[in-house]
């Protein structure tokens, strides 16, 4: 259903694009306020069991999609997805990490990251025109079966994962400075670029998705595009070795101008909107593997955690500004 809810709300449940607009910035608020509380749960009790519980979440959430009704059932759905997406963030990273050092391969991060990212996003397009189909042919109901179908799915394969053995602290080779707080400087330099770079990318998006398409099948094919792009990016990550924050920002500033551009020439809009996914696709799994090579075996999960939050935060912040300034335009 990933590219069809705002359909299935304005037009199924016949919500107001307004208050779909203010029910989806209270989720992303929701994100916001439990990705810390749910990395310390994932340090603190394990990243497999953060994993399961997510899931476990995601499934409620799609039944509230599903079956709930008036404003008050959205609200409850988007907070009980916003959760279970809290519970996963942070802690799959934190896992594939530690996996990686319990078979000596934390120099492979990157490119295993990179490369699972980019199966993941190829998974979602087929998921995402799978999903205009059903929903195309035998209506929204069977699409949110499948998709509560699928989120039961990833239970199982959470609940059948293992927990790695904790890490020595002597592995790291920043845990003297990380040790004591999962925020340091250089971490936060780490993550601010690949936030913004992320929110233009979702803004440039919105734009796209909230322009002249109408319909589901356009709006499927729409959004396939966008994620392959994205896919190309990770797939790309996964050949280059890894970067500094100076890469990092570098990344940022390219997006910064392209994103510039759609409003110098607004033609341009689709081919920005590409070119920022695959950035971001390209910047993320770079990310992720500095955050990782940079936390403390304690805090790895709080650390990627935060780095959601950043950029749920720039999202919340970026996105409408942009629609103010297009609609400006």
């Amino acid at each position: 259903m990933h590219g069809l809810y705002l359909l299935w709300w304005v037009q199924e449940k016949h919500v107001s694009p307004a208050i779909v607009a203010a029910i989806l910035a209270a989720g992303e608020l929701a994100l916001i306020v439990f990705e810390l509380p749910t990395g310390w749960f994932a340090d603190r009790v394990g990243h497999r069991a953060s994993l399961a519980a997510g899931s476990a979440v995601q499934i409620a959430g799609m039944l509230w999609c599903w079956l709930g009704n008036g404003v008050p059932g959205l609200v409850t759905a988007v907070v009980l997805v916003a959760l279970g997406d809290a519970f996963r963030s942070g802690a799959d990273e934190a896992l594939l990490y530690r996996t990686c050092g319990g078979l000596g391969r934390t120099v492979d991060f990157q490119r295993i990251e990179a490369r699972a990212g980019a199966a993941e996003l190829v998974a979602l397009v087929a998921l995402v025109l799978a999903g205009g189909i059903i929903v195309t042919t035998w209506g929204f109901a069977a699409g949110w079966i499948a998709e509560t179908a699928l989120c039961s799915v990833g239970l199982v394969i959470a609940w059948m994962m293992v927990e790695p053995p904790a890490a020595a602290e002597s592995e790291s080779p920043h845990h003297a400075e990380s040790a004591t707080s999962s925020i340091s400087p250089a971490l936060a330099l780490l993550i601010l670029p690949t936030g913004l770079l992320a929110a233009l990318g979702s803004s440039a998006a919105f734009l796209a998705q909230t322009g002249d398409i109408r319909d589901a099948e356009s709006l499927t094919w729409l959004v396939a595009a966008f994620t392959v792009a994205e896919a190309v990016g990770s797939m790309i990550a996964g050949r280059v070795p890894p970067v500094t924050i100076r890469g990092l920002t570098i990344l940022c500033a390219a997006g910064v101008l392209c994103f510039a551009v759609s409003f110098v020439y607004p033609m341009s809009l689709i081919p920005v909107v590409l070119a920022l996914a695959l950035l971001t696709g390209l910047a993320e799994p770079m990310r992720s593997s500095a955050i990782q090579h940079l936390s403390a075996d304690a805090s790895r999960a709080r650390a990627a955690s935060l780095a959601s939050a950043s950029d749920t935060t720039f999202m919340l912040l970026v996105v409408p500004l942009s629609a103010r300034l297009w609609g400006r335009r």
